[in-house]
């Protein structure tokens, strides 16, 4: 049975099913009466001790149970954070998907990889559109973010207005289109229900940086250096690779892109006009020996570190068209996200061993947020005006600080909701309540699909990782009760085992011991005897080692050879 809300008939139900308490996998979802509406489907990536996984999303359950209410899913920009999660999302239920047309393009990439293209339904949206169902009706306007084309959902209900920010900021020197301020304040003064906004940044006293600020950064940088650029930065930051090839014009220089994204990125930002590039400034990769390296511009992926990008394969020497040399100069164009630092900085150390020069760090100015400081959170506050006040995106910290950013402009305390994933706030025109909870717990995907690894595999993971496996091999004959062969132990990240020769003959009589011994009950069978081996040898190696590997008995039969 579909999970049934506890809210009134004539309540409107508003819900995280992930970006609540964390940065990422920003999912929220309105109710009236039969009709649900989503805004966002992202994606996390995991912290450091997720070993294995490869990405964090929301347990879709209530989507899935309730997916003949659900109108649609409502896209506010193109960053994984809030696209991520929908190849994921339409495995389970193909909902219909409304987003920008850049956010579409890279959403149809995304489907396309999982095979999920032919059977989807997008529709293309912009600031202008009005999207009408029965009872809710969806509005749109545009904000400033580091991406293009962000917008900021409206959902009216029977009750009242409610308005998700998606991530942004307000930059008053925007190097895309601006932020649409009187809509805003037109919202305001119509009088807003429930705002939803983005707390990522609420630990920032100050505006954020300019991204025009960022551009003139870069080009004082482009001109200064004299040999080959390595130009590192995320790929979905449209805006800073069009100053980087504004750089690379300006300095006379060719433009060469690698990695996957970053190529991807390229080709939507010209075929959507995000992106200006003169006739012959981007050239082949193959062509990169054709010119001098004072000519030469390499824009590619890999700022945050991560092992098989770009970047990391060209410090590696694994990439197949460029290599380090004596007078490049490699420029970061970004800052590690949490997380991400200590690969960063491996990063940094290894390229500077190479020789080239490496500019990163805020003292350069050469990065700066897509989302807004504490400033920023007031202004937005001030001019959508909301009766209540639910912050987003962020963790418990940010959201609390945001809360308290609210009531310094005038929404009171208990007008200000700081909830966790799952929970429900109930609204109406003039009330607003805690109402229920259902299950919002995070899904691993790894390479073995979604959801295959739960907490007993990842425990499994960390003991392999800290103390090693060890395998106990023996052949057995449960008839005659007697050891064929073995017991035997191979041993991987635990001991060297040339150097652990009394060890291994110790445990090895301790093993044979314990599988005598069981074999002893009548009753004895290949479970019984492998949980002997565990019992007996784990204790034995942590009394030789005060280590615990992962004991794995493996037990062979004279028919299972």
């Amino acid at each position: 049975m579909p999970k049934q809300l506890k809210i009134n008939p004539n309540e409107v139900a508003v819900y995280a099913i992930g970006g609540l308490g964390e940065i990422g996998k920003n999912t929220y979802g309105i109710e009236y009466k039969d009709e649900i509406v989503i805004v966002d489907a992202g994606i996390k990536f995991p912290e450091d001790d997720l070993l294995g996984v490869d990405y964090v999303i929301p347990d879709y359950t209530y989507i899935i149970e309730n997916i003949d209410r659900v109108k649609g899913l409502f896209i506010t920009h193109g960053h994984e954070d809030h696209i991520g999660g929908i190849p994921f999302l339409l495995k389970q239920a193909n909902i219909p998907v409304y987003a920008g047309p850049l956010s579409l393009a890279l959403i149809r990439g995304k489907l396309e990889e999982h095979g999920l293209l032919r059977d989807a339904k997008l529709y293309e949206i912009h600031p202008d559109s009005v999207i009408t169902f029965n009872y809710l009706s969806l509005s749109f306007f545009r904000t400033t973010h580091s991406i293009p084309e962000p917008i900021a959902v409206v959902v009216d209900t029977p009750e009242g207005k409610i308005v998700a920010t998606g991530d942004f900021k307000f930059d008053f020197t925007p190097v895309g289109d601006p932020a649409d301020l009187h809509a805003m304040a037109r919202l305001g003064d119509e009088g807003v229900l429930l705002l939803l906004s983005d707390s990522t940044n609420a630990e920032i006293p100050i505006f954020s940086n300019s991204e025009k600020v960022v551009g003139q950064n870069i080009m004082k940088i482009f001109e200064r250096i004299e040999g080959r650029i390595i130009f590192a930065s995320f790929a979905s930051n449209i805006f800073r690779l069009q100053q980087a090839i504004d750089g690379a014009v300006k300095t006379g220089r060719h433009v060469v892109v690698f990695g996957r994204s970053m190529e991807k990125a390229i080709v939507n930002g010209l075929e959507l006009g995000y992106l200006h590039a003169p006739k012959g400034t981007i050239i082949d990769p193959s062509e990169i020996n054709q010119y001098p390296s004072h000519e030469l511009v390499i824009m590619c992926t890999g700022s945050q570190g991560e092992p098989m990008a770009a970047l990391s394969r060209i410090a590696n020497g694994m990439h197949r068209h460029i290599t380090l040399q004596m007078g490049d100069t490699v420029v970061f164009s970004s800052n590690a996200i949490p997380g991400n630092t200590y690969g960063v900085n491996q990063l940094i150390n290894k390229i500077s061993e190479a020789g080239a020069e490496v500019i990163y760090g805020k003292m350069n100015n050469i990065h700066t947020s897509g989302h807004g400081g504490q400033q920023e959170q007031k202004l937005m506050l001030r001019l959508i005006k909301p009766k209540y006040f639910m912050p987003v995106h962020g963790e418990y910290r940010m959201l609390k600080i945001h809360a308290g950013l609210a009531q310094d402009v005038g929404v009171p305390k208990e007008n200000c909701f700081i909830h966790e994933n799952g929970d429900v706030l109930a609204l109406t025109a003039n009330s607003a309540r805690y109402a229920d909870h259902f299950g919002a717990a995070d899904t691993y995907v790894d390479g073995s699909g979604i959801g295959d690894v739960g907490n007993a595999v990842l425990h499994d993971r960390h003991e392999l990782s800290e103390d090693g496996i060890v395998l106990a091999v023996a052949t057995v004959d449960f008839q005659n009760k007697t050891v064929l062969a073995g017991p035997d132990l191979l041993s991987r990240g635990f001991i060297y085992m040339r150097e652990s020769g009394d060890l291994i003959r110790s445990g090895q009589r301790v093993l044979f011991n314990a599988i005598r011994e069981a074999m002893q009950d009548e009753n004895a069978n290949e479970a019984s005897v492998a949980r002997a081996m565990r019992e007996a040898l784990s204790p034995f190696l942590y009394k030789q080692t005060e280590r615990e590997p992962l004991v794995v008995p493996m037990i062979m039969t004279p028919d299972k050879k």
